[in-house]
């Protein structure tokens, strides 16, 4: 303030006054924060100056909407300067939309895109949820024998064509033949049991081998339940490929050959592993969510629920 009157001896100053003029100032400052200034903003490496899908920021075709780096492996997400652009994209998908019938029609796509991409991440979750557990319970009751009629169904789907009222205490039927009697042996005799004991005991080693060999060689991020890993990149974290396409094939495969091996574990956490993973493939059906990741996490939030469920 001294220096201020010693600068301007003609002026008059107080603090006040000085102080209401640095607030205005910031409050003018913080005002005049646009989306394109927020889309300026780099964080040391945690965007690559590469476009992604092809994409360089021109604003001359509906495709090439701006702001679209892609970031890299084990980083954080920019909140703020992926909002800016979807608010961005948003604006010019509403100015394009007046020109022409064919925009209109992207704009109303845009509109209802949401909607679609959680229904089809939803129908398709349920469906993946219904192949693996009747897969894991056909490979469980492989383990115990087989229908030779039909090989593809599981002992009470074999069971159900009998004429027979009465079974015996573990729900076999004259359709359905253990592993012995296929080969001609008695399945109550001794020779049966010990037959029953090794095959029971090699399928359910052969499974567990299976998908460990299956996770190991192809798609490592397919270990475990996934719960952890899928917070973590709710919460704004970068892991490629965990939500891959490899990913969901090797795990769905896999979880059917732990489950039906008799390994403690079970299918709720991979299943919303793999729910999430549905809606990573989806999202890229519709740029709005698969260009953003700050969008995406919408999808991936809603798949999880679906994955739970």
């Amino acid at each position: 303030l001294s220096l201020a009157q010693e600068t301007y001896p003609g002026d008059s100053f107080s603090y006040q006054a000085i102080m209401d003029t640095g607030v205005s100032a910031r409050y003018m400052a913080q005002a005049s924060t646009s989306d394109d200034d927020l889309l300026d903003i780099t964080h040391g490496g945690s965007v690559s100056d590469q476009p992604s899908n092809g994409v360089d920021g021109d604003m001359g075709q509906p495709e090439d909407i701006p702001g679209l780096g892609q970031y890299d492996d084990f980083h954080t997400i920019d909140w703020q300067r992926d909002i800016a652009r979807d608010r961005m994209r948003h604006r010019y998908i509403v100015k394009k939309k007046q020109e022409s019938v064919m925009d209109l029609i992207k704009g109303a796509h845009d509109a209802w895109s949401g909607w679609v991409c959680v229904l089809l991440v939803g129908l398709t979750s349920g469906v993946m949820a219904g192949v693996i557990d009747i897969g894991a319970t056909w490979l469980t009751d492989l383990k115990f024998g087989i229908c030779p009629s039909a090989f593809y169904l599981n002992m009470e789907q074999c069971c159900w064509s009998s004429n027979e009222t009465v079974r015996d205490i573990s729900g076999n039927c004259s359709l359905w033949l253990t592993w012995p009697e296929l080969i001609g042996v008695e399945r109550e005799s001794s020779g049966g049991f010990f037959l029953r004991y090794i095959s029971y005991v090699s399928w359910a080693l052969l499974f567990a081998a299976l998908a460990a060999s299956l996770v190991r060689m192809f798609a490592p991020y397919a270990c475990g339940s996934g719960i952890p890993e899928i917070k973590t990149i709710l919460s704004g974290f970068i892991i490629r490929g965990y939500l891959g396409k490899w990913t969901f094939l090797i795990k769905s495969v896999a979880i059917m050959l732990a489950v039906a091996s008799g390994l403690s574990l079970g299918k709720e956490g991979p299943m919303v592993h793999m729910a999430c993973c549905i809606g990573n493939i989806l999202s890229y059906m519709f740029p709005k969510y698969g260009r953003n990741e700050a969008k995406k996490r919408e999808i991936l939030s809603a798949a999880s629920a679906a994955g739970v469920s």
